[in-house]
């Protein structure tokens, strides 16, 4: 039934957005050099990697800095990046994830191969289910790249504070992973995204 739920979802959400995709696309071509979709490589279900996709909004070879992103007044950042990742735009091409099998709509939030590697064996449950565009922790860090400028050392304070706190909220919804609460978070993440 998840399944499901989750092609028809993603099929009408893609076909909803792709005149603003289209948009999206022509900006940020016209901005910088580069591609239009960023892919990284994120760790799924069962220790699996793939390519997350998301629209690009940094410039070319910005992950060399680091891949935490610093508030949203990053200087790798480009003008039409700041608009799309202020609204969450720059995350819609992981519903062609959702669509591939990789992702889930909610679910698990994926990580880095770097910060798995540091996960306990209680958190690495969450790599027993799909991960997900959108879940409490995503709701509850939806200022997470905020939190980190305002930190003197932002890696340390993900690793230490944010990714622990994520993975506590991963697991809440491990414990129930209902159709009811999945429709409760995506409702409650475009309440958040609009609020914007």
């Amino acid at each position: 039934m998840k399944r499901l739920f989750d092609i028809l979802f993603s099929v009408f959400i893609l076909i909803l957005f792709f005149p603003i995709g289209l948009i999206i696309s022509l900006l940020i071509l016209l901005e910088s050099r580069g591609g239009i979709f960023y892919r990284q490589e994120r760790i799924g279900k069962k220790g699996i990697s793939f390519y997350l996709l998301k629209f690009r909004s940094m410039r070319t070879n910005a992950e060399k800095a680091g891949k935490l992103t610093v508030g949203m007044r990053d200087s790798r950042i480009t003008k039409i990046g700041y608009f799309i990742r202020k609204f969450k735009l720059d995350e819609f091409p992981q519903f062609i994830n959702v669509l591939k099998g990789e992702m889930s709509i909610v679910g698990p939030r994926p990580d880095v191969q770097e910060y798995v590697r540091l996960y306990s064996e209680e958190e690495r449950k969450v790599l027993d289910m799909k991960p997900g565009i959108t879940d409490y922790a995503s709701l509850e860090y939806f200022e997470e790249s905020d939190l980190l400028a305002k930190s003197n050392n932002p890696e340390k304070t993900y690793i230490e504070e944010i990714m622990p706190a994520k993975l506590r909220l991963n697991q809440k919804y491990i414990e129930n992973p209902t159709l009811l609460v999945d429709l409760k978070i995506i409702l409650l993440t475009v309440k958040r995204i609009l609020k914007r």
